[in-house]
């Protein structure tokens, strides 16, 4: 059985796009695989090192992915700071680690570009911090977006350094978990790119939106004036209204609305109506689900307690071994 490991970050609520995206994949993964799924508080400082309700943004995010479907009884779903064997870890890796490989990381230039007034040693170092999660349990698997692949190669660096250099054979080589096909990509709603919290306000239905918000957001989406020739091309902004209505509406009705558009009689309004009514739907079982979890503090505190003991009895073995290796 393959181990698998992968972070959430504690920024922004979950919406449609973090579900299909990866969600539904750890949903299934967790029913085939050792998976440790953590929420990553530690990694949300590189960027928000003064956030205002850390605490409160963990017991979210917590909330919304049980909500969603995330398991504790199978899955290990813990928070990264309950766990301080990856802060050692992360400081033993540090020290085997190069300045110039860290300069030279294409994610370290980007932040430093989007914010020069908060360029600190934890966005330097965000790559150790990273290969201490992953390799704190020995991870053969780690699901990563494109953006995240250099950074699973600088772990693999990492891991392999520590072998040579103690002459041991102890950390495996994590590999990306290749989802192939099954990922959707799900469009925002502002005319173009991928649904997100940074992509703007408006841009994302989340699973905790109530029905009116949703029905706002759906009727501010961009359109444009409507085709002119039977069958013509859709344009980005349109081809993103019917890929989310492909998502979450019967077949019918997105037939129907299809077929509407190649016969130049499509009307925006009364799409984008049906859109919101059916993402309204689609998402009340979550949004039910959340607010029943929300609620019970009790369920809550078990769920966060047996992460982090089924975490940290790994995550302790692993920093047992590895002060053995060096010397301590």
């Amino acid at each position: 059985m393959e181990t698998v490991v992968s972070g959430i970050r504690p920024t922004g609520n979950l919406h449609l796009g973090n579900y299909f995206g990866a969600l539904r994949n750890f949903i299934s993964m967790q029913n085939e695989h050792n998976c440790y799924f953590f929420i990553a508080d530690y990694h949300s400082l590189t960027t928000h090192p003064t956030p205002a309700d850390l605490n409160g943004n963990v017991r979210q995010i917590l909330v919304e992915y049980l909500a969603a479907g995330l398991d504790p009884e199978k899955a290990t779903l813990y928070v990264q700071s309950d766990v301080p064997e990856v802060a050692e870890l992360y400081l033993f890796l540090n020290m085997n680690a190069y300045i110039g490989e860290l300069e030279r990381c294409t994610s370290f230039k980007d932040k430093i570009r989007q914010q020069p007034e908060n360029v600190n040693a934890g966005l330097l170092t965000y790559p150790t911090l990273m290969a201490a999660d992953i390799l704190i349990h020995r991870a053969t698997k780690v699901p990563v977006g494109k953006d995240q692949e250099q950074h699973l190669e600088m772990t693999r660096t990492f891991g392999n350094r520590f072998n040579r250099l103690y002459n041991v054979e102890y950390f495996p080589e994590p590999q990306a978990f290749n989802f192939g096909n099954e990922l959707v990509k799900i469009p925002g709603l502002n005319g173009s790119g991928k649904m997100g919290k940074s992509e703007g306000e408006g841009n994302a239905i989340y699973f905790a939106d109530e029905p009116e918000a949703i029905r706002k957001k759906v009727m501010k989406a961009v359109t444009d004036a409507g085709p002119t020739e039977p069958n013509q091309a859709k344009p980005e902004a349109i081809q993103n209204i019917f890929q989310l209505m492909k998502v979450v509406s019967a077949p019918e009705t997105f037939s129907f609305f299809d077929q509407q558009y190649n016969a130049c009689s499509i009307r925006y309004g009364d799409m984008k109506k049906q859109l919101a009514q059916d993402m309204i739907n689609y998402t009340e079982p979550f949004r039910e689900r959340i607010k029943a979890i929300s609620s019970d503090e009790d369920f809550l505190l078990k769920v966060r307690k047996m992460g982090k003991e089924k975490a940290q009895e790994n995550a302790a073995r692993t920093i047992r071994e590895i002060r053995k290796i060096i010397g301590f």
